[in-house]
């Protein structure tokens, strides 16, 4: 397709038409020449077009606290404001309080913040309704008008995503940009059953399972053989095809079940009490959302002491395959499969091993076409003398360890060094984190930005730039509303981490505990 075609057939093509995904396709062809000459150049003149949309299951999502605030956490990339010839657009679903802005903008090294917030153009949908921020701005063709204008120059502009789904596909087809990120029709290779599919043939150890569970009777079928193959199987999990955060999955107990006949009609009459981690959730819920979007069930891996590592990759436009990070995930919910935060990087004892596993699907996936970053999530059991590691999932999308690890990239200019598992500051030392999105408690609700920024000064809970470590906040916006903060804390080790973060908490606890006194 010639660009006189591209730009006549730019403005209305129809969603997921052929037309579209040739108008896509050659605008991603401009990526990896992008990488070449633009991306290493700290001078060089380019827009970033930040859209944090969740493109993501609507329902399961709901069921999160103060999910539309998730759109802030991509607000670690206005620390690419301190390339001096970079604009930032970002957008977002409501107006981000201009205290918020003015934060991560005092957190650039090097750059006056007046100088950075001159090239970043913030807009607003005004629309808080419970759907993709993605859906919004294609619903707003004024608002898609004012986007295309804010863009500079086309030729050298890129669009940064939480995810990518055909809404953003679609965005960056009208806006006339490519999307560092992966292709939407390769997303099944990150569901559930696409997963343990790339998995099992990248040779990495996955539990016992069955994909492509479509309703409940095959769900019925795929519990049984479980259990008909292994006697001895307590617990099952069933995941949603496209569940994140945990918030998909529900666990199946084999407590009482017949040992010899009658084992499918039991499990049948079983389903309605399974246990599930999103709040709320029923079986006609989950069993509607297993007919939508399809399911896996496998084994629950048992043991005393486990863990679950993830370890980050990110495919470029030349197709190089980088090991980016790896974390410990903090888990809770009933059953310990709800994400809550990270610690970075994860157990020297096994970092390097979660990696190198991963690597073998990584290869697999930049093969397919895979673009951008992604992780695998491990599950990882002490068994007396060794570590034993099962893949359980594939995320083809930023999450939530991507913007705790970018921020220290930006504070710090340190990089990560895959050979050791570790990353180095430019002096050598190294940096950890713990991270959470998930920092909440009703007394903090009432809180504004202001007052976070106030007891974070008051208490030196900030980024020390001459020590490279301290406190740094997200999704401040949900506080007021609904108590809950987002922080990395930065430090040596991984242990003087976590004793910042338990120091931040009684720092907020004290505080309003004090002014409700």
């Amino acid at each position: 397709m010639s660009n006189t075609e591209m730009e006549q057939s730019v403005e209305k093509p129809q969603a997921g038409s052929s037309v579209e995904l040739a108008i896509f396709q050659a605008l991603q062809a401009r990526l990896p020449a992008l990488f070449r000459d633009i991306f290493p150049d700290p001078s060089a003149s380019r827009t970033v077009v930040i859209i944090p949309s969740l493109s993501l299951d609507q329902d399961v999502l709901a069921r999160l606290t103060g999910a539309h605030h998730y759109e802030e956490r991509l607000l670690c990339m206005l620390m690419l404001l301190k390339l001096p010839r970079t604009r930032i657009i970002y957008v977002t679903s409501q107006p981000l309080p201009e205290e918020i802005i003015d934060y991560y903008l005092h957190l650039l090294p090097g750059i006056p913040a007046a100088h950075a917030r001159r090239r970043l153009t913030l807009l607003s949908c005004f629309d808080a309704s419970a759907q993709p921020l993605a859906a919004k701005i294609l619903a707003r063709p004024r608002l898609i008008a004012r986007l295309r204008d804010a863009i500079a120059d086309s030729a050298t502009a890129h669009m940064s995503c939480f995810n990518v789904s055909p809404l953003e596909r679609a965005l960056a087809v009208k806006l006339g940009v490519p999307i560092y990120g992966c292709d939407p029709s390769l997303l099944p290779l990150g569901s559930k059953s696409g997963g343990r599919t790339i998995l099992r043939e990248a040779g990495v150890p996955i539990p016992e399972g069955v994909e492509g569970v479509a309703d409940a009777h095959d769900l019925v079928a795929a519990l049984g053989g479980l259990k008909r193959r292994n006697p001895a199987l307590r617990r099952a999990v069933v995941k949603l095809n496209e569940g994140f955060s945990g918030e998909g999955n529900a666990i199946f107990s084999f407590e009482g079940a017949p040992e010899r006949s009658g084992l499918e009609a039991w499990i049948k009459s079983r389903l309605p009490a399974l246990s599930f981690e999103a709040r709320g959730m029923s079986w006609e819920a989950f069993s509607a959302k297993i007919e939508e979007m399809g399911a896996i069930a496998e084994e629950f891996i048992e043991g005393a002491i486990r863990r679950s590592p993830s370890a980050q990759y990110r495919i470029d436009p030349l197709g190089q395959i980088d090991a980016i990070s790896t974390h410990d995930q903090v888990l809770g919910g009933r059953s310990d499969q709800i994400f809550l935060g990270c610690r970075f990087p994860a157990d020297e004892s096994y970092r390097l091993e979660i990696q190198n596993e991963g690597l073998k699907a990584a290869h697999i996936l930049r093969d397919r076409g895979v673009l951008g970053r992604f992780g695998i999530d491990f599950l990882s059991v002490w068994d007396g003398s060794a570590w034993r590691h099962h893949a359980i999932e594939i995320n083809l999308r930023k999450g939530g360890t991507t913007h705790p690890f970018m921020m220290l990239q930006f504070l710090t200019d340190g990089r990560y060094d895959s050979l050791r598992g570790e990353f180095t500051l430019p002096s050598g030392a190294s940096r950890c984190y713990y991270a959470s999105d998930n920092l909440e408690a009703p007394i903090y609700r009432g809180l504004t930005p202001a007052d976070l920024l106030d007891i974070a000064a008051l208490n030196g809970l900030h980024f020390n730039r001459a020590t490279q470590q301290g406190v740094v906040f997200h999704l401040i916006g949900a506080l007021s509303e609904f108590g809950k903060v987002g922080i990395v804390c930065v430090a040596p080790s991984r242990d003087e981490a976590d004793r910042l973060y338990r120091d931040v908490i009684a720092v907020l606890d004290r505080e309003q505990a004090a002014a409700h006194a």
